[in-house]
């Protein structure tokens, strides 16, 4: 970055939040507006998570001042809004290397930096893993304090809850602090709450509190059950913070989450309590930057842009991706048919869905980030003769897998799963990537599964599956196809029939899904014959043994771990049928793929073009090696 010293005088000098805390309170509005500006100018340049971060850049300066981190601990939920904090954390010349290859990861990561004590992505994590650590610090005796970073969101989610009413009935010294930042919960901010923060996390209150307890619980139970009754109802008229309370927790705010002394002076008060305390701030997503406050979606995640400019720079217009062709299916499905319902766990945007929320609210539901609740609730519909379809990515399907195979496979309902983000998903990294799901789907009974090679495929694999009387699932990338025309009338496709697209010799590329395009592209060079094998379960298992009478080798070839994938599914069909084919199994190695562009990661796994015929070429030759050695012993009469 270009070198900014006068502007970031304050900043500048923060290589650690122990440098952090040399500063007087005093210098710490000023250095707020030194991080978002900072903030501004990098995402910018770089792209990534955009508006969360704005929104917690007095938070995170306040909790690097007040607690001792990297000894007390501090857990984002998700981590959208970490980037503030990596800046404070000795990251701050290498943001603009984030999400790229070899850069920093786009959430917080524990092999990156000490700070980060928790590697996060998925939602509603925060919580349980906070409280993990707190309680550890309690076995062990020691003053560390954990602290769990939570938005709105992310508290839709089963597994925040759980956590709380865990958290609530033990000693352990928690503090979860709500990044409230829709209003959801209360829009009443101003110097009444700040006020009120203050009293109910003073030493003060806290004594009173506790002793009042300890003396009204040896007297007669009416008077202690009359006492908190009336402190509930008290704080019920002044905090709406009943629910927490009744959790277990000390509840404080709501606060402003962007006046620095209010956040600092209450956030010591809490360090010094004991047991299990609940602060409910509430801030503006894209704080600092009017466009983005203005529409905090749009600038959720970013490419690169002009700050100048007041709007994102305009997509060019080109062929539809994957997602976008899903929303317009949706939408033209339940034209047709009035017993179609769309769900999303809190995806509406990412997963296509917008056009047919507005098109067919009464029909559209948005369950918040609850994927297993998502799933059991279109099993659910399903048993009243609707056919649900559920927008969902394969890295959070992972979260909802029980009620995949109890809830939907085991009862074999007709619940249609979208799986968008599928396979390889560049910047985001492992934690968002779709590597599991043919291995984790096709050992489910029931289950029929579909993989697009192009974007006409994929509108017609969505009627196919809707029309399935049982589960299906219908998995596409991230991005585009390879601009292939769309034809508006939708047809059944034959269940479990695979399409061979070239026709060569000696080897046959088995291709699914995405990788039937680099597969085409590299037998031209291999004069291959490649197959478009659609089905990952059912297997067309008449063509795999038919072409086995004709190559001398199969290559299966897929953008899902190898590990129990569609080549798995080849080996398997073959063994049963006592083929002894040599059979070169391409895909994701048993490891995480980390961040970098989809195109780096694809080369990097062998799954582009040249790598492809590079692998054949060494898989394949060999093979011919051995087969004229073995003919001319033969020929020879050596047995």
């Amino acid at each position: 970055m270009n070198d900014k010293t006068e502007t970031y005088s304050l900043l500048s000098r923060i290589e650690s939040p122990y440098d952090l805390r040399k500063l007087s309170e005093d210098q710490l509005v000023p250095l707020a507006r030194e991080l978002r500006g900072f903030l501004l100018d990098s995402v910018s340049q770089s792209g990534g998570h955009f508006a969360a971060g704005l929104g917690t850049v007095e938070l995170t300066i306040a909790l690097h001042y007040v607690f001792n981190t990297p000894t007390d601990k501090l857990v984002w939920d998700v981590g959208h809004q970490a980037y503030p904090h990596k800046i404070l954390t000795g990251r701050r010349d290498r943001m603009l290397t984030i999400r790229q290859k070899g850069g920093l990861s786009a959430f917080p990561k524990r092999g990156e930096s000490p700070y980060d004590c928790f590697g996060v992505g998925h939602s509603s994590t925060s919580i349980s893993a906070a409280l993990g650590m707190a309680i550890a610090a309690t076995l062990e005796k020691r003053g560390m304090r954990a602290v769990a970073i939570i938005g709105d969101g992310g508290l839709t989610g089963g597994m925040a809850f759980e956590a709380l009413n865990h958290a609530g009935v033990l000693d352990a010294n928690l503090l979860v602090i709500l990044n409230d930042n829709e209003m959801s919960i209360s829009p009443n901010v101003g110097a009444l709450n700040n006020y009120l923060a203050r009293l109910l996390s003073s030493k003060l209150y806290a004594t009173v509190r506790q002793g009042s307890k300890q003396l009204l619980s040896r007297t007669m139970p009416s008077v202690w059950e009359l006492a908190r009754r009336a402190e509930e109802h008290v704080k019920g008229m002044v905090v709406p913070g009943t629910l927490f309370e009744e959790l277990g927790f000390n509840y404080i705010g709501p606060i402003d989450g962007h006046d620095l002394n209010t956040l600092v002076s209450t956030l010591q008060n809490l360090r010094e309590m004991k047991g299990p305390q609940f602060l409910h701030i509430v801030t503006k997503k894209g704080k600092g930057y009017l466009p983005a406050e203005k529409d905090p979606v749009a600038y959720h995640a970013v490419s690169a842009f002009d700050l100048r400019q007041d709007c994102l720079p305009k997509a060019r217009v080109s062929s539809p991706s994957y997602t976008e062709i899903f929303g317009q299916w949706l939408c033209d499905m339940a034209e047709q048919d009035s017993r179609l319902l769309g769900i999303t766990p809190a995806m509406r945007e990412g997963s296509g869905l917008v056009e047919f929320s507005k098109r067919f609210p009464q029909r559209y539901f948005d369950v918040g980030i609850a994927e297993q609740h998502a799933v059991t609730l279109a099993a659910g519909q399903a048993c009243e003769g609707y056919k649900p379809v559920v927008a969902i990515y394969s890295t959070f399907l992972q979260r909802a897998y029980d009620q995949l195979i109890h809830d939907v496979a085991l009862q074999n309902l007709p619940v249609l799963f979208a799986i968008d983000r599928a396979g390889l998903v560049g910047p985001d990294g492992p934690t968002h990537a779709g590597s599991f799901d043919y291995s984790y789907l096709r050992c489910i009974p029931n289950m029929l599964i579909m993989a697009p090679a192009d974007e006409n495929e994929c509108r017609q694999m969505l009627y196919t599956g809707f029309v399935h009387a049982g589960p299906a699932a219908v998995r596409y990338p991230r991005g585009k196809g390879p601009g292939v025309p769309i034809e508006k009338p939708m047809t059944a496709l034959a269940i479990g029939k695979a399409v061979i697209k070239r026709r060569g010799k000696r080897v046959a590329l088995l291709a699914f899904g995405s990788m039937v395009a680099p597969a085409l592209d590299a037998a031209q060079t291999l004069n291959a014959t490649v197959v478009n094998m659609r089905f990952v379960k059912p297997l067309d298992q008449a063509l795999l043994l038919e072409l086995a009478k004709t190559h001398e080798a199969f290559v299966t070839l897929e953008e899902n771990a190898i590990a129990g994938g569609a080549g798995s599914a080849v080996n398997e069909c073959l063994n049963a049928h006592h083929c002894l084919m040599p059979t070169l199994n391409l895909g994701l190695s048993d490891c995480y793929i980390e961040h970098g562009s989809r195109e780096q990661l694809l080369s990097e796994c062998g799954l582009d073009a040249v790598s492809i015929t590079r692998s054949v070429q060494n898989f394949i030759y060999p093979q011919t090696a051995l087969k004229l050695k073995n003919e001319r012993l033969i020929s020879k009469g050596v047995s």
